[in-house]
């Protein structure tokens, strides 16, 4: 499964978010720089993200992005199939060509629904809770090298 550079970038964001998640507004151009990402590319998604109800944004000076639920209850599964529709890595077993008849043909259909309904399952389940922990875990074990 290749993630479209779009989708990506909604991971991103709404990671970002839920890493600083102080009850205070995210400008966009903070989102975008802690993120490595385009500051224009990065309003539209967020925008896109506000019409799905995973972010809020507020006016004014001290305004900017915020989540809109709790990190613990919002999934990448959710996020990508908002952004991308339903997550599928291997050829879509739903759509074969009824009169494309070969060996192995039902063997692989059932393989693929397999594999597609583990991807979906651990993106479904993983939430951006779980992934700043994990993220926060690995960074509190990097011991930092100063020697030049």
């Amino acid at each position: 499964m290749k993630i479209p550079k779009k989708c990506e970038y909604a991971l991103r964001a709404v990671f970002e978010l839920a890493w600083r998640n102080t009850g205070k507004p995210l400008k966009t151009h903070e989102i975008a720089d802690a993120q490595r990402m385009s500051p224009r590319f990065t309003e539209i998604i967020l925008n896109e993200l506000k019409h799905g109800g995973f972010v809020e944004s507020r006016r004014g000076n001290e305004g900017g992005y915020m989540l809109a639920r709790d990190c613990e209850d919002l999934t990448v599964g959710e996020v990508i199939e908002y952004i991308q529709g339903p997550i599928s890595v291997a050829p879509d077993a739903g759509k074969a060509d009824e009169n494309a008849v070969f060996l192995g043909n039902e063997a692989f259909k059932v393989l693929w629904q397999e594999v597609n309904t583990a991807v979906s399952g651990i993106c479904g389940n993983k939430t951006f809770a779980d992934l700043v922990e994990f993220e926060r875990v690995k960074r509190g074990r990097r011991v930092p090298n100063y020697s030049i």
